[in-house]
């Protein structure tokens, strides 16, 4: 079994991208976005921690997180996230032989990319990126717009001006994800 190197670095703030296995075509995170804020809201119940920003896109989601002085384990809360998340959904996904034979569900990457926050300019770039993926990914030409993102909160607290990002005509996205 590999052994990734992790940036273990206790009440540090994190950027996370977590996928869906299947991303083509799929929207479960949208179409299930109760389950998902419910499953998130109950992992942090147990086991604490800040949400700077949080953008949900159809297939991925995208966040800054900040966990408690002392306390560096996000992979406990991703792994409660993503299991509490798969059992609330139907079992109608593609699963491969290795998946059935661990008994594991189709629906998410096992993986996830993270990033340990640096600096004040890491975070600020961070922060952005998260609140700009739904306009990156062509789902909306403002960032306002977008239901799913801690965005509206960051307006309401004078972090961001509700014209933020500006807006972008569909035909001139410089984007090719």
């Amino acid at each position: 079994m590999p052994k990734y190197r992790r940036a273990w670095h206790p009440g540090g703030t994190w950027f996370f991208t977590v996928n869906l296995l299947e991303r083509r075509g799929n929207d479960l995170l949208v179409r299930e976005i109760q389950l998902l804020r419910r499953v998130v809201e109950e992992v942090r119940d147990r086991h604490p921690f800040r949400i700077h920003a949080w953008a949900v896109l159809p297939d991925h989601l995208h966040c800054v997180i900040e966990l408690p002085q002392g306390d560096a384990d996000f992979a406990t809360r991703w792994r409660l996230i993503k299991g509490s998340f798969s059992k609330g959904v139907p079992k109608t996904e593609r699963r491969s032989a290795v998946r059935c034979k661990r008994g594991e569900r189709g629906i998410w990457q096992r993986r996830y990319w993270e990033h340990l926050i640096r600096d004040d300019a890491d975070y600020r770039a961070h922060m952005d990126y998260v609140h700009i993926n739904p306009v990156k990914h062509r789902l909306v030409t403002r960032v306002i717009d977008w239901p799913h993102s801690t965005f509206h909160r960051c307006v309401a607290a004078g972090m961001y001006p509700v014209d933020w990002g500006g807006e972008v005509k569909s035909s001139t996205l410089p984007y090719d994800d």
